[in-house]
């Protein structure tokens, strides 16, 4: 497992399965947050920083071992159509992993026994930024180099408020990917997450063959873990079995709960079939080779402790008020 940092070394080697938590907007969504904002979740790194925090230390109550930070929408050029300031812009970044370190600092006090919970930042896609979907088709008609500049002044914001990790996630197209990755060689000492959203059983959303998309981030010593997430959750067995055969990074999925989003009412819209039951998938994909399990868009607190139920890992209780 050379090049995984250290703690999550340490989780994966005591428990053999890292716990992720699950949709970070749509539980805030859920919980009556307005995120028909372009800026989704990201607005209420302005708006109610308290209500994100208090997700992320339900999450973790739930049984999660990381808490992927409110930075997945976040971007100096969304922002700016917000008419936010770069300075600004740039302190609510920092803001959205002191979010989630704080919750995993509260939590690790009153469970001081169980494995000290990490943070990753999220980097969420060029598409993302746009707020029309297009994380969910991958053709942006940007070169590598224009991806790698966009990207750049976000990545080393982030930084600078020391998460554990970069959770690199939502990638639909390989261009993209790449740009990233080489971003990760210009920066000392980061490391990262890798994962892509998928539209099949075979490949990202762009096209590209999944495997080819696993080889090349897994080729990078930068690069943690690598995976899938944002992807219906009936594809991510299959996935993870062709990724298992080309590489021996960790591998990860965090499956949304299906459906098809709307760029227009910002929400997802769910098809006739059942709602999918995470805890029953867990050991499945656990099966096919992944190692770091949660959930994306539409799973909430009890998608987690289900999972963490299936996979044998008690979810911790966190001490009531008057302990």
């Amino acid at each position: 497992m050379e090049g995984v940092p250290a703690a999550l070394h340490a989780l994966l080697s005591s428990k053999g399965i890292c716990v992720l938590d699950g949709g970070l907007a749509s539980e805030l969504q859920a919980r009556g947050a307005d995120l028909t904002d372009r800026l989704w979740s990201a607005r209420l790194l302005i708006k109610n920083p308290e209500a994100i925090r208090q997700v992320h230390l339900d999450y973790f109550a739930a049984g999660a071992n990381v808490a992927i930070s409110a930075s997945y929408q976040a971007t100096f050029e969304g922002f700016a159509e917000g008419g936010i300031d770069r300075d600004r812009a740039a302190g609510l970044m920092r803001r959205s992993v002191e979010l989630a370190r704080s919750a995993a600092a509260e939590h690790h006090e009153q469970q001081p026994a169980g494995p000290r919970p990490l943070v990753a930042a999220s980097v969420g896609p060029y598409g993302a930024m746009l707020a029309d979907g297009s994380e969910y088709v991958g053709r942006y008609g940007l070169s590598v180099g224009e991806l790698r500049e966009f990207h750049r002044p976000r990545l080393e914001t982030l930084l600078e408020a020391e998460p554990d990790l970069l959770a690199v996630e939502t990638i639909p197209a390989i261009e993209e990917a790449e740009a990233i990755l080489g971003l990760l060689e210009d920066l000392p000492g980061t490391h990262a997450w890798v994962s892509f959203s998928c539209g099949g059983a075979d490949r990202i959303n762009d096209g590209t063959p999944f495997v080819d998309a696993v080889r090349l981030a897994a080729s990078s010593d930068r690069v943690v873990a690598v995976g899938l997430n944002c992807t219906p959750p009936g594809f991510a067995a299959e996935l993870l079995r062709r990724a298992a055969d080309v590489t021996a990074a960790p591998l990860m999925a965090y499956p949304n709960e299906g459906g098809v989003w709307d760029p227009v009412a910002r929400t997802w819209t769910l098809g006739p079939d059942p709602r999918p039951d995470f805890g029953a998938l867990a050991p499945m994909w656990r099966d096919a080779g992944a190692t770091i399990i949660g959930g994306c868009c539409g799973t909430g607190p009890r998608d987690v402790t289900a999972i963490a139920r299936s996979l044998a890992i008690p979810p911790p209780i966190r001490s009531s008020p008057d302990e």
